[in-house]
């Protein structure tokens, strides 16, 4: 599992220094309501930050990013506003939303971007405004941020090549390996296809591979439906997924070929479905990327940054999002199979019991330990 790191005392701030109120949103627009009427003269500064999220297809954010995000937010500045939208993976519509933030008085934007290159429109508007940027998942390129936080993108394609191969063993040059990769404007997604291709380049024949934009389920099937035509169902050693969304579909694409025995297939997110299908053995792998250390990481950040404080002691390396080394945050990715769900997902409560083992599940998870 991975751990945090107390960065608190770094950020022993009086609440009082904010004093907008605290709220929630649904999936666009913001929230909150009037500030403290207590706030002394002293005290009264900004207290509005903006939490603007990428597209819903990919269950994490809504169901995790945000809440974790909101609730360590809230406990370091209870009386602040969070300003939430999330962009439903279009980039002209985020920019919208960043704009609305920043007239509504955000004076930092926490942005996982819909395209890294082209939200560097809305780094260079925020800096002309004063406005401080946290990179959140996903790396802005081309403009300067004020802080990047995410996982080892790259370690997260190893993660799942160094799978496929070790999975493969004697038969890696076997068949056929389908990459299905998620969508060229992610700069995360890059990331994932270099880290695996420096495992599996030369050990194994890769026969088709594509980019999938939007990181679309459907549309990952339909390029593996291809990709089975192309090589044929005989011929599909095993199955590159960048992510647990994409998987799902691609499964099922193996499934309506007559593809026998299912070939591994790599996922990311540690999805429940995916989990699922790990346990059912119709997934081979997927990669924890613990979400809560990453959300509430990012909320000290921007903490930090409202209050015009030093980001010293949370960003302790440096990323080259080609307009300067930016500070940053990179957290470590975890490798998940059958054998360690009880000891990673479960243990961090990043999924529960009752989530995973519904009763087409029970005997699986008894199988595999999980109680």
């Amino acid at each position: 599992m991975l751990a945090t790191g107390s960065v608190l005392a770094a950020l022993t701030l009086s609440v009082a220094a904010c004093t907008s109120s605290n709220s929630s949103s649904g999936s666009s627009g913001s929230s909150g309501s009037s500030g403290s009427a207590g706030a002394t003269a002293a005290s009264a500064v900004s207290g509005s930050i903006g939490l603007l999220l990428p597209e819903t297809k990919t269950t994490r954010y809504e169901a995790a990013d945000k809440p974790y995000f909101e609730a360590k937010f809230k406990a370091l500045c209870p009386d602040c506003k969070i300003l939430y939208s999330n962009a439903d993976q279009n980039s002209a519509t985020q920019q919208s939303q960043a704009e609305q933030a920043m007239t509504n008085g955000a004076k930092v934007l926490v942005l996982d971007p819909v395209d890294g290159k082209a939200a560097a429109v809305i780094a260079r508007d925020a800096a002309s405004k004063g406005v401080k940027v946290v990179s959140y998942d996903r790396l802005i390129s081309g403009a300067k941020v004020d802080a990047y936080i995410s996982f080892d993108n790259e370690k997260v394609g190893q993660l799942q090549g160094q799978a496929l191969l070790d999975k493969l063993g004697a038969k890696a040059k076997t068949g056929q390996v389908i990459m299905i990769n998620g969508s060229a404007d992610d700069n995360n997604a890059l990331l994932f296809k270099k880290g695996a291709l420096s495992v599996l380049t030369g050990k194994v024949n890769i026969g088709y591979q594509t980019f999938t934009p939007d990181w679309a389920p459907d549309t990952a099937g339909t390029e593996m439906d291809q990709a089975i035509t192309k090589v044929g169902k005989n011929n599909v050693a095993a199955a590159y997924s960048a992510n647990d969304g994409m998987a799902a579909a691609i499964v099922a694409s193996l499934k309506r070929a007559g593809v026998t025995p299912l070939p591994p297939v790599t996922g990311q997110d540690a999805q429940v479905d995916a989990v699922q299908r790990i346990l059912t053995g119709e997934q081979f792998m997927s990669v924890y990327k613990a979400i809560k250390p990453e959300a509430e990481q990012a909320a000290q950040l921007a903490f930090a940054l409202l209050q015009g404080k030093s980001i010293t002691g949370i960003a302790t390396a440096t990323t080259d999002n080609g307009a300067g080394q930016v500070p940053s945050v990179l957290l470590t990715p975890v490798e998940l199979t059958k054998s360690n769900i009880q000891s990673t997902v479960i243990k961090d409560g990043f999924l529960t019991v009752a989530d995973i083992c519904t009763s087409a599940y029970k005997s699986a998870c008894t199988a595999a330990g999980i109680h």
